[in-house]
């Protein structure tokens, strides 16, 4: 050590002291701003809901009475893709399926509140082309469905294998006896609101969607609507999900259930099925 200095440290010790102190600052930093996000997420009442909600659920969730409850943020996308995420540990509060095949499947997995889940609403399964298009169709046994595409049209579905739309509009066409006239001719999507969106921007002739999608765009007509015999009933269940803020979740799904919510729900295409 230099004389008269015997606590003095080498430059390149100075340099490495002074590099840790910075560095240590910056970590202390990135954990406040972690801890300060994960309050902020704490706070957000996050619900998982099956696509064709949207335009309904958003309306209601603007209203005075969602606000008093807290923030809500709603993801919205297929109801297999949901349940899935959910699965494996998503933070959802509240879920709404569009069909109770993929709710079972949450239930089984331990996730859902006990005595929450509850049928919510009820929808139709229509047949809708472009608004200014002009096909003339009439849903029945052994249908032309695929005359009605044209020579290289393709029939929008969600998709068929696992989103409920595709398989409520796939057990249709399978019972109306025109599935094997159409299958090589879908345009498959990953939800019903993206099938929608086909026949809206006219990229296919025709599309099959629940009735409330068609209403909430009019860039499409109701062609005809499929008859409630040929596939299992439209019902969305509703449950919330075990996590940090049940007693929230608890008081969107009461709003969610009152006759105030049934209204929107209703003009928006859905049938309320709850009292």
């Amino acid at each position: 050590m230099t004389p008269g200095h015997p606590c003095r440290l080498p430059a390149r010790a100075r340099l490495v002291r002074r590099r840790s102190s910075v560095l240590a600052s910056l970590l202390g930093c990135a954990v406040l701003a972690l801890a300060t996000a994960g309050t902020v997420r704490a706070a957000e009442l996050l619900v998982f809901a099956a696509a064709s909600l949207k335009p309904a659920l958003d309306t209601i969730i603007a209203q005075p009475q969602a606000h008093a409850i807290g923030q809500i943020e709603v993801s919205y996308a297929a109801s297999s893709q949901l349940a899935r995420q959910i699965e494996h540990g998503a933070p959802a509060a509240l879920f709404i399926s569009a069909d109770e095949d993929w709710m079972n499947h949450v239930e089984a997995t331990g996730r859902i509140v006990a005595g929450t889940r509850r049928n919510l609403l009820g929808n139709a399964l229509v047949l809708i082309g472009p608004a200014q298009g002009n096909v003339q169709l009439r849903i029945e046994q052994g249908f032309d469905l695929a005359g009605a595409l044209g020579g290289d049209g393709r029939l929008a579905i969600a998709t068929p294998d696992s989103v409920p739309a595709g398989k409520y509009a796939k057990a249709a066409l399978t019972s109306l006896g025109v599935w094997d006239s159409v299958a090589s001719r879908l345009a498959p999507a990953a939800h019903v609101r993206a099938a929608l969106r086909f026949v809206a921007s006219a990229e296919t002739p025709l599309g099959i969607v629940y009735r409330s999608d068609a209403v909430s765009e009019p860039r499409v007509r109701v062609v005809d609507t499929f008859p409630q015999s040929s596939h299992a009933p439209i019902i969305y269940p509703i449950a919330a999900i075990q996590g940090d803020d049940v007693e929230s979740a608890r008081h969107l799904l009461d709003l969610l259930e009152s006759a105030q919510a049934g209204a929107v729900f209703q003009r928006f295409g859905f049938d309320s099925l709850t009292p």
